[in-house]
């Protein structure tokens, strides 16, 4: 069955300096399989999607990416592609000419490598002759995408790949990334946004001070947790609120939670209470006008899983001062080298890996835990 996962990963632990920023990580990503990975700020989100994409390396565990093992150099192998807090890009380029340019990294003739294509998939063909310096933060999360397809990958990496598109966008996106794991490519997506990770995975891992609390589908989540809050809208609430409150195990919650000018009731239940009230208002004759949870099953579950993940002044994954992948480059300065794809204008802590990345000698491939020569040759952009 191992060779059908995407990402097998055994006790995976990486520290910066006194910080530990990942804790014996377990985790199963299947080839077609849209994974979503949450958690708060700071949990360690970045710091393995870091590892995924070859930025950075592993302390001890051992770490295998489409069936091949990851050892200790800042490579991952062939097939795998995406970002890490948004794209890097060159904004004096326009879409065509950036994609070109990692095209051409790659050895790639510009006129075969699909450019076109992947450019009409994120629905960008209209500006693909545009600078992007005049794009929007949606457009260019859009383009690091397109430059993450142009590898035809078999595992995607993206981190927050719906920030800043607008609905029509989103849904695209999402299309985007449907079809793809349909056709099989491992999907990692990394999203505050619970919606998303809703939509779209099947499965997702929760992280906390470094820490898997929950790995599994999302049913088993929504299944495991404790009652949640609903807001219920009826064409009698006052009957409404009496009936709830003859129905076992149903808790009426402040109204406070609902909308003003609503008339609305909050009740705290598991699935088997609300499904009984429905029946009894539904037998009252009372129309259910709307019934929603609060906070989605996802988002509740996040909340009372991370509950003790501190809530004051927030850690970098990666320690004070500290960069967490070694591919970070400043927006300008000197001995800056040529990439695929320049910094942002917004420049600083932003990474670069929408490029596929390449694959390890196969006296590299060997269980992580040594740490790489100190060499500056290793710290190069991820798709070099």
């Amino acid at each position: 069955m191992d060779s059908l996962l995407a990402i097998r990963a055994r006790g995976i632990t990486k520290c910066f300096g006194d910080v530990v920023a990942l804790d014996g990580i377990d985790l199963d990503v299947p080839q077609g399989q849209i994974h979503g990975l949450v958690g708060p700020n700071g949990a360690g989100k970045t710091t393995l999607l870091g590892l995924l994409l070859g930025l950075a390396v592993a302390d001890s565990g051992r770490l295998e990416i489409l069936g091949t093992p990851v050892g200790r150099t800042f490579a991952a192998p062939d097939g795998v592609a995406g970002f890490v807090d948004g794209p890097g890009l060159y904004p004096s380029l326009t879409a065509r000419q950036n994609l070109a340019a990692l095209a051409a990294l790659r050895g790639q003739d510009a006129r075969m490598a699909g450019i076109d294509d992947v450019l009409d998939q994120v629905g960008l063909t209209d500006v693909a002759d545009d600078r992007i310096r005049g794009f929007s933060l949606g457009m260019r999360q859009r383009l690091g995408l397109a430059a993450a397809l142009l590898t035809k990958p078999r595992l995607l990496v993206l981190d927050e790949p719906s920030n800043g598109l607008d609905p029509a966008g989103k849904k695209h996106v999402h299309g985007v990334l449907a079809r793809l794991a349909a056709e099989g490519t491992g999907v990692v997506l990394s999203s505050h946004r619970m919606d998303d990770l809703e939509a779209l995975c099947s499965e997702v891992t929760i992280l906390a001070t470094g820490r898997v609390v929950f790995s599994g589908p999302l049913r088993k989540l929504a299944a495991e947790h404790r009652e949640l809050d609903y807001r219920l809208i009826a064409s009698d609430p006052q009957a409404a609120r009496r009936l709830a409150a003859d129905t076992p195990g149903i808790r009426l919650v402040d109204d406070a939670v609902g909308r003003p000018d609503d008339e609305v009731l909050v009740v705290r239940a598991l699935v088997p209470a609300l499904d009984e009230l429905v029946l009894r208002l539904v037998r009252s004759g009372i129309a259910l006008r709307e019934l929603a949870p609060v906070v989605s099953p996802l988002e509740a579950a996040f909340l009372a899983l991370t509950d003790h993940q501190w809530t004051g002044t927030e850690r970098t994954e990666s320690g004070a001062g500290q960069p967490e992948s070694v591919n970070e480059q400043p927006e300008s300065g000197q001995g800056r080298r040529e990439a695929a794809v320049e910094q942002p204008e917004s420049g600083q802590g932003r990474r670069e890996a929408a490029v596929e990345q390449p694959g390890a000698g196969a006296e590299e491939q060997q269980e992580v835990g040594a740490q790489p020569p100190d060499t500056h040759d290793q710290q190069q952009e991820a798709g070099r």
